[in-house]
């Protein structure tokens, strides 16, 4: 469960981003550990992403983070049998529109997966891959890697923009907003 000041999928979105903002600030990889030592940072930072008052770069900075990276799975770190993989699956239905979007079906929403973990992720969200990969982990959010993090929220908070669920709740019915309502979209077709 997120912050209590989290009400609207955009919220979610952001705050995820915010705690990756502190993440790097404070050179912590672990989300878990990133909450724990800087929550009023993380509280501010969401609040300035909220308001506008700061906004997240242009998603080609995570391309170039992405191109300058060793060449492996970003889920596993494999360095062989690698494939193009969509983050937020180009199989999306929404609208019909889908099919020839440039944000779901372009570079920007590709990174490369082993043959393994592009097989499991299937036309999972992000989040859902990641609870199943890591059945045991309560926070299983704080275990996705930063720069794929990042690359999935700005693709997918256009998805929920386009489809009008972006001030939606709980939108999975399940009685909380979680991580799991940003990936609920890619279920709606």
């Amino acid at each position: 469960m997120p912050d209590r000041d989290v009400k609207t999928i955009q919220d979610l979105i952001y705050y995820q981003y915010a705690k990756i903002i502190v993440r790097r600030a404070f050179g912590v990889t672990d989300g878990k550990e990133a909450k724990a030592q800087s929550y009023g940072l993380i509280k501010n930072k969401f609040r300035e992403l909220k308001s506008g008052a700061i906004s997240w770069s242009e998603i080609t900075r995570e391309d170039k983070q992405f191109v300058e990276a060793e060449k492996r799975c970003i889920y596993c770190g494999a360095e062989s049998n690698l494939h193009w993989e969509h983050i937020v699956p180009k199989s999306l239905g929404i609208r019909p529109e889908c099919e020839t979007c440039d944000i779901i079906q372009g570079i920007h929403n590709q990174i490369w997966a082993c043959s393994k973990c592009n097989s499991m992720k299937a036309a999972k969200g992000l989040y859902q891959f990641f609870k199943d990969k890591y059945p045991a982990e309560r926070k299983f959010y704080d275990l996705v890697p930063p720069l794929l993090e990042k690359k999935y929220l700005k693709t997918i908070i256009n998805c929920h923009l386009c489809a009008g669920t972006i001030d939606g709740g709980d939108i999975d019915g399940d009685g909380e907003i979680t991580v799991l309502d940003i990936d609920f979209i890619l279920y709606l077709t």
